[in-house]
């Protein structure tokens, strides 16, 4: 059963002044990147091959290295053109022919006899000294190579900060989707249900586009409005909606986009976003995901903390109790967690509104199929209220992934238009997963199973309270190796005692079956028993539906609230003995629910049978086979 809660809300003051102030204009976009800079860095490395070779020399013909016997030999024979003399005793040269040679002449003999050969033979004789060449050259040439290392990490290092949307400087800037000139297609007209919701939000562009009506009745606008509900019933899309049907700037951001490893930086990105806000006033800003800055902050004996995060969060909190009540700007945010947010962040004043955003109903859920099947092809044979009344606790998310299988699987058969058949396999995918046709069955399990879900089927239509049986399979799909459907006949809200006492007993009618036909239990019953004792429990611990315990209920314990450490919520509250009765009950519970599906069963084993060779031969009936075995059991 679901409580709904109203918290008491006040609403404050619109904008005192006669219409919005003009929009100031927009800020000029930054300049953008010269385009040589990608070249930057091929230039870089080119130059810095050409200097390291030209400081070694480039590569060449190595010259042939001669003993001084043989180069003499050759100058006496007057086969040498010319010579260079070192002064350590080197010798270059080249040969009548063109071929470059090398040698070393014997210092300790001088050189006097060989300057007169190679005169005679007329050689060109040039001297020349190491070590030529100015120091400072040298000195570049050796640390060169650093030079260009500490050039290429800086332009890297420089290009790095101008990569953070204008350098180190725009680290702290908001990262907010304005949205002004060109905004969403989506509107109110887009969002099907949720009528409630809408007008609670509507009020809020209203009053944003005609200030002037809420300030002739005296009534003060929302400073805050957060949607809350489970994941996928469209609250982003609610605020999409917003922003096509607000004529006022819309500031969209994600509550993430704030937090970062560096201290201050959220709380400063939160400031600049304000401060466009301001700029743009009457807007909007909406936060979606505000739980991941918003949540409770440090206290009590909890140790350690997120700074920045709380920083954040206290920034958050002065900029939306700060701002001035005629600025015109309302904070719109989302989240499905509100259990986790602080406390400070939902006072009146800040959020003034919490719209609760709950799973649609059945007229809702049949709407937004409507809508999820625009552009698809549907057979006159579906029926889209049916497949609502089949998909109850869908979200909308779910629907639209509902109608998607269903034209996958259409496209698999090779079709284009979709029949309520692939509607109806979506849903077994969705629920229980891929159907494992391949998986064959031994000969026993299969008959286990068909007499297994034969009494799941059998007690749900013979109990009077219980859903109506739409379905049952024995072909494997996930975990589940056979399955029985019910769908309730209208939504419910409320759920008596003799309505769970009836889902027990159908809970654990198939393992009924399986004693009555087999004697003996078997391990697919394990999710049963897992269901109905959770089920038992919450009636005699919460609901108060136990003789022996009473009008007592000890709610499960809920979320950690400030100063409470995770000791105190492991805490059970009531004591060993009360624990024991409440063990008593549900096993009092879970063995009456066990004994009435045996007492069903056994008085009705011929329908019993016979329902378990249909599902062995056909593998899947429908409700009206089980209805109509039991006719034909009592005519």
């Amino acid at each position: 059963m679901i409580t709904r809660i109203r918290l008491p809300h006040r609403h404050l003051a619109p904008p005192g002044r006669p219409g919005p102030p003009p929009e100031p204009p927009r800020r000029p976009p930054p300049p953008p990147r010269p385009g040589w800079g990608r070249w930057v860095l091929a230039f870089v490395l080119v130059l810095f091959v050409v200097v390291i070779l030209l400081a070694r020399g480039l590569p060449g013909r190595e010259p042939r290295a001669e003993s001084y016997s043989d180069f003499v030999a050759k100058v006496d024979a007057g086969q040498v053109r010319s010579v260079d003399i070192g002064d350590k005793g080197t010798v270059t040269g080249r040969l009548k022919d063109g071929t470059e040679f090398t040698s070393q002449l014997p210092t300790a003999l001088g050189a006097g006899q060989l300057e007169q050969r190679l005169q005679a033979q007329h050689v060109e004789i040039t001297a020349s000294r190491s070590g030529q060449g100015s120091p400072w050259l040298s000195v570049l040439l050796a640390f060169l190579p650093l030079l260009f290392l500490g050039a290429f990490f800086l332009w890297g290092a420089r290009r790095a900060a101008g990569s953070l949307t204008g350098g180190i400087s725009a680290i702290g800037r908001s990262r907010a989707k304005i949205i002004e000139a060109e905004r969403p297609t989506t509107g109110f007209a887009d969002v099907a249900g949720y009528e409630g919701v809408k007008q609670e939000i509507g009020e809020v562009v209203d009053f944003l586009r005609s200030p002037e009506r809420y300030a002739r009745a005296g009534a003060k606008g929302p400073r805050g409005v957060i949607m809350v509900g489970p994941p996928g019933t469209g609250k982003t899309l609610l605020a999409r909606a917003v922003a096509g049907e607000a004529d006022v700037p819309f500031l969209s951001v994600t509550g993430s986009a704030f937090v970062e490893m560096f201290v201050g930086v959220g709380a400063s990105r939160v400031r600049d976003l304000f401060e466009e806000a301001r700029k743009r006033a009457p807007s909007i800003i909406f936060i979606d995901e505000i739980d991941a800055v918003g949540g409770r902050r440090g206290g009590g004996t909890r140790l350690g903390g997120n700074d920045e995060r709380e920083q954040t969060l206290n920034q958050l909190l002065a900029e939306m109790d700060g701002f001035d009540q005629s600025s015109g700007i309302v904070v719109v945010a989302a989240t499905n967690r509100p259990d986790a947010l602080d406390p400070a962040l939902l006072r009146p004043g800040r959020f003034d509104r919490q719209v609760t955003v709950p799973l649609p109903n059945q007229a809702e859920r049949a709407a937004i199929l409507a809508v999820h099947a625009r552009g698809k092809t549907l057979d006159p044979g579906v029926d889209l209220d049916a497949v609502a009344r089949a998909t109850p606790g869908f979200s909308g998310a779910d629907l639209a992934n509902l109608v998607n299988e269903a034209a996958i699987n259409a496209v698999r058969a090779d079709r284009a238009v979709l029949t309520a058949q692939d509607l109806d396999t979506a849903r077994d995918r969705v629920l229980l997963g891929r159907r494992e046709t391949s998986n064959a069955l031994l000969p026993e399990e299969r008959r286990s199973v068909a007499v297994h879900e034969s009494g799941h089927a059998l007690v749900a239509a013979l109990c009077e309270h219980a859903d109506p049986v739409a379905k049952v399979t024995i072909l494997p799909a996930g975990v589940s190796l056979g399955v029985t459907e019910q769908l309730p006949e209208a939504e419910r809200h409320l759920y008596s005692e003799g309505y769970l006492t009836d889902l027990l007993a159908v809970r654990l009618g198939g393992r009924a079956a399986e004693l009555v036909v087999f004697g003996e239990g078997s391990t697919g019953a394990a999710n049963d028993l897992a269901g109905a004792t959770l089920i038992a429990t919450r009636m005699v611990r919460e609901f108060g539906l136990s003789s022996v315990l009473g009008p007592v209920g000890y709610a499960a314990p809920g979320q950690q609230l400030l100063g409470e450490t995770a000791e105190e919520l492991q805490r059970r509250p009531y004591s060993e003995q009360t624990q024991r009765i409440v063990d008593q009950e549900v096993a009092r519970l879970l063995g009456q629910a066990e004994e009435r599906a045996l007492g069903l069963l056994r008085a009705h084993r011929t329908a019993l049978d016979r329902l378990a060779d249909l599902l062995v031969a056909k593998e899947t009936v429908d409700g009206a086979v089980v209805l109509d075995v039991l006719r034909r059991e009592g005519a």
